[in-house]
Parts: C-alpha cells; sequence; structure tokens
C-alpha cells in the first residue's frame, strides 16, 4: 500500500492551497483517511480526517477555513485549505487505515503514511 500526496507549495497568507493524496496497493477498504502536520521543533497532529461513511474531524485551529473531503473513487482526499495563516506552514502528511488480507481469510486494518508535502505560509 503507497499514499501519495500532492499539491504543497508557498503561498501568501489568505491564499487558498489544495493538497491532495491517493491511496494505491492491495487492500480490502480504507477506513479512514485524515491528514496531519509537522511544524518545525513541533510534534506531528492531526488536521482532519474523513471516515469511509463521510465523518469527518478537524483540529481547532483549522476549523472553518479547512475542508477534508473523498474522491468519487474513494481512495483519494483532498484537504482544501482558505484562508491560509502563517502558523498553517508546516510538512503535511496523508495517512490511511486500510484492511487488508494478510493470510488467505484473515484480515487486519493497518496504518500508512504517505511522503510529506511542504506548505509555507509567507508574505
Amino acid at each position: 500500500v503507497q499514499l501519495q500526496a500532492f499539491g504543497g507549495g508557498l503561498v501568501q497568507p489568505g491564499r487558498s492551497l489544495r493538497l491532495s493524496c491517493t491511496v494505491t496497493g492491495s487492500f480490502i477498504s480504507i477506513n479512514v483517511m485524515g491528514w496531519y502536520h509537522e511544524a518545525p521543533g513541533k510534534q506531528r497532529e492531526l488536521v482532519a480526517a474523513i471516515s469511509s461513511g463521510g465523518s469527518t474531524n478537524y483540529a481547532d485551529s483549522v476549523k472553518g477555513r479547512f475542508t477534508i473531503s473523498r474522491g468519487n473513487a474513494k481512495n483519494t482526499v483532498y484537504l482544501q485549505m482558505n484562508s491560509l495563516k502563517p502558523g498553517d506552514t508546516a510538512v503535511y502528511y496523508c495517512n490511511a487505515e486500510v484492511t487488508r488480507e494478510t493470510v488467505p481469510n484473515y484480515f487486519g486494518d493497518f496504518n500508512y503514511w504517505g511522503q510529506g508535502t511542504e506548505v509555507t505560509v509567507s508574505s
């Protein structure tokens, strides 16, 4: 299972960016997909997550500004980031919990990370 993220870059405060992440490989289902960010000197933190049923969860710092969504094929997750602030500057990582068949007729849930994509908000 691989996750590939795109969309980071340098943007001025108040502007927008959209991140995308696609999951490929062998799996039965994707249960939860999410975005985390890691600012210099800080721990990785949840930004937003979305379940297979469409339920969403956001960090307080991004509520009302960021929107997480899944593509029609359900193996892609997007993070629309509006009204960006310098405090949003970080490396953003996508994450997915998937169900895989480990041996015939046995299934388990596994957590995977994509490569980070850097977001810099600066004038």
